[in-house]
């Protein structure tokens, strides 16, 4: 079971929320959100929260950087129907090693009910031979700098 993260209360709280409806493609026979989505939805909070604060994966691109997921941890609550709207929130979590945090929260529009939670965890690789990087890049460092997670 996920562990609750707690952010340094004097650290800067970076959160998007993206609102999506469940697609027909998305569920299963029984008209249920197959589980497997879930990690498309927490995707698409991703792509956002990266277009809202300029650090999406054409930024990581632009510096010849790539960024897979490593890990993912997905709380269901519970389930997704067909036709729902929900609201994806990404919150960044400031980390001093050389990865990318993201916490995750699926919440049913209108009832604000939690339906999922999670987190991913990306790395950076030189994309040209897969080759992982310990430190992060400077482009980074300066957007933690931009946002006050650094000094």
């Amino acid at each position: 079971m996920k562990k609750k993260r707690r952010q340094d209360l004097h650290l800067p709280r970076l959160i998007n929320k993206t609102e999506i409806r469940v697609r027909f493609s998305e569920v299963d026979a029984m008209k249920i959100a197959w589980h497997g989505n879930y990690a498309k939805f927490f995707e698409d909070g991703r792509e956002a929260f990266g277009e809202e604060f300029g650090i999406g994966y054409y930024d990581y691109y632009r510096e010849n950087i790539a960024t897979p997921v490593v890990h993912i941890d997905i709380d269901y609550k519970k389930h997704l129907l067909f036709g729902d709207r929900i609201i994806v929130e990404t919150e960044y979590v400031y980390s001093p090693a050389a990865k990318v945090i993201l916490d995750y929260r699926i919440y049913k529009k209108g009832t604000h009910e939690l339906m999922a939670e999670g987190s991913t965890t990306q790395v950076f690789i030189n994309p040209e031979n897969g080759e992982l990087l310990l430190f992060e890049p400077s482009f980074y460092t300066n957007w933690k700098k931009k946002y006050k997670f650094i000094k």
